[in-house]
This record gives structure tokens, C-alpha cells and sequence, in this order.
């Protein structure tokens, strides 16, 4: 009964490492901005930023952010 319990374990491990690393959350909605014209980016599209984490408008620029801190507050 134990090796048929860790094999399952091992199975599901296998498969959720590999799942498309792709992100299902979308950005947070930004209410306020700042009053810089053209505030500096530190990113510009998903590709640019680690793993696991989005490219989003943030109140002032883009930047990396992750799903932590996408969450509504």
C-alpha cells in the first residue's frame, strides 16, 4: 500500500512539473499613476521577466511583477 501511495506521489509530481510554464492571471488594475510623463520601464513584455512572474503596468513604469501581489486588496 505504501509504494502504490508513492508511486501516485512520484506520477503527480512528474506531471506537474511538467505543465506550460505560461501564467493564467492577468495584471491588477492600476488606479492611480504617477505624474511622470514617461516613467521608466523595466520591462515590457512577459518574456523579459523571471519566471513565474508578469510584465504589468505599475503606478509608475512596468514592471515584473508576481501572482502574490496581483491578488485584489
Amino acid at each position: 500500500m505504501k509504494s502504490v501511495a508513492a508511486l501516485l506521489l512520484v506520477g503527480m509530481l512528474i506531471l506537474w512539473t511538467e505543465l506550460p510554464t505560461g501564467t493564467a492571471w492577468s495584471c491588477p488594475h492600476v488606479r492611480v499613476t504617477c505624474a511622470i510623463p514617461n516613467p521608466p520601464n523595466q520591462c515590457y513584455t512577459d518574456q523579459q521577466c523571471p519566471r513565474n512572474k508578469k510584465c504589468c503596468q505599475s503606478f509608475c513604469g512596468r514592471r515584473c511583477i508576481s501572482p502574490l501581489f496581483a491578488l485584489p486588496i
